[in-house]
């Protein structure tokens, strides 16, 4: 059997301004802001995937300013697109939101639907599918900065089982989603757990036998302060655009993290990943072959180590480009970096290793999993599978 497909304004309340735009013009910019208030959602709380919303790292509104944009609000259920820059990210309002409103900035879309015809989770799920991803980048209605706008989000097309299935196939979708949101918790507790061993060892100075060491200059003898390019060799990652990757089993990696997949690596992993254009300064762990793009810098894995990865939020990256953020490679080799003796730095490699090793066993289950909800979403949603 295969459900009917209507176009998603078919599904919006009935009334004026359930799909609308951010505020325009520059009402809504960074001098308004203030410390507490009601959110502003923007492009950092969407992603080009299955979570829901990012329910952090918000700006804010005062409640006044917040009202005068009373049409751009964002409660439950509400599905936000992003529609300048990132296209292709889609998000809902959660049930369990941190707040009972948002303001939709102006690189945002709204869409209120009409619950009693779909199912929210149902039409995001759908929405968020890496097929629709793709269908709204390849709707790119802008230039040199991508747009959408909202005749092509009212157009877009939805499948529309009945409702009662809609149900069942969202809460089929999510429980996948909801297995990997549980190991990405248990994946943060390691790393964290990480974190904290190493501030242990290498900020306070607690690691093993430090009773008897001896400190000059406010560091334990035989450790040293040296320039972080003394330590590492920042490489240059290769371009490969979206539309020439093939998808495979490697990732591709931006500054942003993983941005698709390929059929062939450039770099043997493991290795660390720095961000050079963008997201300038942002650090990843990869512990298989991969390949960086030109967005990112890498150290090779003749040099990266668990120390090294675990060291680098401490060396003070910051952009050092006046346009666009950037990385200046000159700039991040004179960044200063405490470097313990070579025994002290295997002992805590190998302390460290097993939880990166049940780290690294969640991801590859994480992706297991999504992979096989990507697989069963389009059957479930086309009715070729009965739920």
């Amino acid at each position: 059997m295969s459900w009917p497909t209507v176009e998603l304004q078919q599904l919006a309340e009935r009334r004026k301004g359930a799909i609308v735009s951010g505020p325009f013009g520059s009402n809504i910019s960074a001098k308004f802001f203030v410390e507490n208030g009601v959110p502003v959602i923007r492009g950092n709380n969407l992603t080009k995937g299955r979570e829901k919303f990012i329910d952090e790292g918000f700006a804010y509104l005062s409640e006044s300013k917040a009202a005068e944009f009373r049409n751009c609000i964002a409660i439950k259920d509400d599905i936000i697109f992003t529609a300048a820059g990132s296209i292709g990210q889609v998000g809902i309002i959660p049930a369990n939101a941190k707040f009972e409103e948002y303001v939709i900035s102006n690189k945002q879309l709204r869409v209120r639907l009409d619950r009693t015809i779909c199912d929210p989770d149902f039409v995001f799920a759908w929405l968020s599918s890496a097929k629709m991803v793709r269908y709204l980048e390849n709707m790119n209605n802008g230039g040199a900065v991508p747009l959408l706008n909202l005749g092509i989000i009212r157009k877009v097309p939805v499948p529309l089982p009945p409702l009662t299935t809609q149900r069942k196939v969202a809460r089929r979708v999510f429980a996948y989603d909801d297995l990997i949101e549980n190991n990405r918790r248990r994946i943060a507790l390691l790393e964290e757990a990480a974190r904290l061993l190493y501030r242990e060892w290498f900020v306070h100075f607690r690691f093993p036998g430090h009773e008897h060491a001896k400190f000059i200059d406010g560091l334990p003898e035989g450790w040293r302060r040296s320039n972080f390019g003394e330590v590492a060799e920042l490489k240059y990652g290769k371009a490969l655009k979206a539309e020439y990757r093939v998808e495979g089993e490697f990732a591709v990696y931006g500054s942003s993290g993983v941005v698709g997949s390929h059929k062939a690596a450039f770099v043997d992993g493991p290795a660390i990943v720095v961000g050079r254009k963008g997201n300038v300064g942002s650090i990843f762990w990869v512990p298989s072959d991969f390949w960086p793009i030109d967005t990112v810098y890498y150290i090779s894995s003749e040099q990266s180590d668990l120390w090294l990865y675990l060291s680098l939020p401490n060396v003070g990256f910051m952009n050092t480009d006046a346009g666009v953020p950037g990385l200046n490679r000159d700039f991040a080799y004179s960044r200063k970096l405490v470097c313990p003796p070579e025994r002290v730095r295997a002992l805590f490699n190998e302390e460290v290793g097993p939880m990166f090793a049940q780290r690294n066993t969640l991801e590859h289950y994480n992706q297991k999993l999504a992979q096989a909800r990507d697989l069963l979403l389009p059957r479930l949603m086309s009715g070729e599978l009965t739920v």
